[in-house]
């Protein structure tokens, strides 16, 4: 005879497999970012996610990115799929890992360049900070201020606290 230590035991095993596996399923769904800039109502700081519901990244392995440039008291925000900035920013860290990071440092941009106009930026060294913040484990993970919690963090730890 089954006794019920046993059954709730393999309940729960088998609860942490599909949940572990549920995590797991969705390679194939597009990721779900926050698109848009400072200088639009609603996405500064504090950002109102009320107006900006989300929208599909164009990349399968695309990730969210918040970069945040500052000069002086200015700070101007972009919230965006990395691929859609991929083509225009040379100063993309080269660690793509969930996290905020200072932006790389690009010596060979304008090299070739002799502009007299000096509001065209093309050394792009008008901001006294950049700061890349990149997440791609949540969907619109690029409103928060810091890292978030991931989805397969949050299930391992509910795996292991039923299984203890």
């Amino acid at each position: 005879m089954i006794n019920d230590a046993y059954l709730s035991k393999m309940f729960k095993s088998i609860l942490c497999i599909s949940l572990f596996v549920g995590t797991l399923v969705q390679k194939g769904d597009a990721l779900y970012c926050y698109r848009c800039n400072s200088n639009q109502p609603g996405c500064g700081t504090p950002f109102n996610w009320l107006w900006y519901w989300g929208e599909t990244c164009p990349e399968y392995d695309d990730k969210c990115v918040k970069i945040i440039e500052r000069k002086g008291a200015e700070t101007v925000i972009t919230r965006e799929c990395l691929s859609a900035v991929r083509g225009f920013r040379t100063d993309i860290p080269a660690d793509k890992y969930e996290g905020c990071r200072p932006a790389a440092k690009d010596v060979r941009l304008g090299h070739y360049v002799n502009n007299s106009i000096h509001q065209l930026d093309i050394y792009r060294n008008f901001y006294d900070e950049v700061t890349w913040c990149i997440c791609y484990f949540d969907h619109r993970c690029n409103s928060a201020s810091q890292t978030v919690l991931s989805m397969l963090t949050a299930t391992a730890i509910i795996a292991i606290r039923l299984l203890v």
